[in-house]
């Protein structure tokens, strides 16, 4: 979901609206300080999350929020994004994985929230990546950017595991202790 402050509050994306189909008029209109207001499309369930956000990072105008599918296994795993790669930069430094909370409610919002201080984008546990910006085109490269990093995380845990494989395998054939086993794919 896709957010924009405004001068009465934020425009936030419906829920139950599929991106292809939506047009600017159904972009859902809130105040930063109370709970929508019945009647029209409903907002995205994460609205207190993104309320949160504007409510106390003033510098933040955009959020783009995605479950995208590495960014939900590395959450899912509880791992943030390590500082591997220069570009982390852009995301104001390494990318926590803050604690689990269910989606839409207070607690993943304050979340969010405690993820973000210094940064430009967290994960959520078990759900996905969130990303804020100055402008939409500036939440936009920061979730874009993040994705490409969620990318060489899992390329580089991948490795290290494999790493560790190969030299417990050897160190069983050193020691004699090789056990036999199958792996079926």
């Amino acid at each position: 979901n896709v957010s924009c402050r405004g001068p009465e509050g934020f425009l936030i994306t419906p829920a139950g609206v599929p991106y292809r189909d939506l047009s600017a008029e159904q972009m859902v209109p809130l105040a930063l300080d109370c709970a929508p207001e019945p009647g029209g499309l409903r907002p995205s369930s994460e609205w207190r999350m993104h309320a949160a956000i504007y409510a106390r990072r003033p510098e933040v105008s955009a959020i783009v929020h995605t479950h995208s599918p590495r960014a939900t296994a590395l959450a899912c795993a509880g791992r943030g994004i390590p500082p591997f790669h220069y570009m982390i930069a852009l995301a104001g430094g390494d990318v926590r994985c803050m604690p689990y909370a269910t989606f839409g409610t207070s607690e993943l919002a304050e979340s969010a929230v405690r993820g973000r201080e210094g940064r430009r984008a967290t994960l959520l546990a078990t759900h996905g990546v969130i990303a804020v910006g100055s402008t939409l085109n500036a939440a936009h490269a920061v979730a874009v950017e993040v994705a490409r990093l969620e990318r060489g995380t899992l390329l580089a845990f991948a490795v290290e595991i494999a790493r560790l494989a190969l030299f417990a395998f050897l160190a069983c054939l050193e020691c004699g202790t090789l056990i036999a086993f199958a792996v079926e794919i």
